[in-house]
C-alpha cells in the first residue's frame, strides 16, 4: 500500500479544518491501495486553529500529524516544512478552505500510476467569485512573468498537485529563504499534467490574501525568477542620459549661435534635475530589490521555527 502525504498550510482555519478532514477522508475510504498521511501547518494563527489540528491528532493520531510554529512566517514557508516532513510515496499540497476538491484526488492518483508523469497539477478555468480587479491583475501577472522569465508558469495553476517523491526530493534540495513555490515546481521540472477545474468558493471562513499582500507575492514572483528589472534600469539609464547629453548639447550650440542670458532656463533646469533624479531612484529601487533578497539569502535565517509538533 502506497501513502500520499497531504499538506495543509494553515493560517485561521479553525473553520474549515474540520470540514476538510471530513471531505478527505470521504475520499480516503474509496482508495483501496491509499493511505493518506496528513501534515497540518499551523503559520502562526492566534484562533483556534491549533486546537483543531490537536482534536483531529486524537482523533487520528497515527496518520494526522501537526506542526506549529512560533509566529507567522508565511504560506511558502508552510508549504516547505510540509514538504520536509512528509514521507509518503506521493505528496500534495492543498488549502483547508476545500478550494482544492479533494474529490479530484483519485483521478490524479491515477495518471501518476499508470501514465509517465511525476507531477499532476491543477489550473482553474475560471474566477468566479473573486473581485474583478484582482482576477484582471492575476492574469496580467501570468502574462508579464511568462514573456520576462524563462520558468514558465501556468495561469490558473495552483499549488494543488500531487507529486512523485523523487519531485519532492529536488524541490527540497532547492533550500532558499525567497521562495516562490509555482516558479520553483516548474523549475525542477519533470513531467506534469494539469487538470482543469471551475473556481470553488471557501466553505468557511475568510482568506487571508488581500490586494496588497497578492501584489508583493507577484513582485516577489518576478524577481526570484527573472532578471528583467534590472534589464529595464540599465535601458532606462542608457535613454536618459542620452537624452540628456543631447539636451546639454543642444543648448551649448543655441547659445553659441543666438547668444542669451546665461541665467535664463535655470526652471526648465531644475524639471530636467527632477526628472534624471527620479529616473535614478527608480533605478536604484530595482537594484535595491535584488540587493535585499541577496542578503537575506547570506544570513541563512531558518525558513521557519517550531514551536510544537506531534
Amino acid at each position: 500500500m502506497k501513502t500520499l502525504s497531504i499538506i495543509v498550510p494553515c493560517y485561521y482555519e479553525e473553520e474549515s479544518l474540520p470540514l476538510f478532514y471530513k471531505a478527505t477522508e470521504e475520499i480516503n475510504k474509496k482508495l483501496e491501495n491509499i493511505k493518506f498521511e496528513y501534515w497540518f501547518i499551523n503559520d502562526g494563527s492566534t484562533d483556534g486553529t491549533l486546537a483543531e489540528m490537536r482534536k483531529l491528532n486524537k482523533l487520528d493520531p497515527e496518520n494526522v500529524h501537526y506542526v506549529s510554529f512560533s509566529r507567522n512566517f508565511g504560506k511558502e514557508a508552510a508549504l516547505y516544512c510540509g514538504l520536509k516532513q512528509a514521507t509518503g510515496d506521493y505528496v500534495t499540497v492543498m488549502d483547508a478552505d476545500l478550494q482544492d476538491p479533494p474529490e479530484m484526488l483519485p483521478e490524479m492518483i491515477k495518471i501518476l500510476e499508470n501514465e509517465d508523469y511525476d507531477c499532476v497539477g491543477t489550473r482553474r478555468t475560471t474566477r468566479a467569485g473573486e473581485p474583478p480587479i484582482r482576477s484582471f491583475f492575476a492574469r496580467m501577472f501570468y502574462k508579464i512573468i511568462n514573456k520576462i522569465s524563462d520558468t514558465e508558469i501556468v495561469d490558473g495553476a495552483r499549488d494543488f498537485r500531487i507529486m512523485t517523491r523523487q519531485m519532492v526530493d529536488a524541490i527540497l534540495e532547492m533550500s532558499e529563504y525567497n521562495r516562490f513555490s509555482k516558479g520553483i515546481f516548474s523549475w525542477v521540472g519533470f513531467n506534469t499534467k494539469y487538470l482543469e477545474y471551475k473556481n470553488h468558493e471557501r466553505v468557511a471562513g475568510k482568506t487571508s490574501w488581500n490586494f496588497w499582500s497578492l501584489f508583493k507575492y507577484s513582485v516577489d514572483g518576478i524577481v526570484n525568477f527573472s532578471q528583467f528589472p534590472l534589464d529595464i534600469a540599465s535601458f532606462v539609464g542608457f535613454i536618459s542620459a542620452f537624452l540628456s547629453g543631447c539636451g546639454i548639447l543642444f543648448i551649448i550650440i543655441r547659445y553659441i549661435v543666438h547668444g542669451g542670458d546665461p541665467t535664463s532656463g535655470w526652471a526648465s533646469m531644475v524639471c530636467i534635475l527632477l526628472f534624471v533624479g527620479g529616473i535614478q531612484l527608480f533605478c536604484l529601487g530595482i537594484v535595491g530589490k535584488y540587493i535585499g533578497k541577496i542578503f537575506t539569502e547570506v544570513k541563512h535565517r531558518p525558513i521557519y521555527i517550531v514551536k510544537e509538533k506531534k
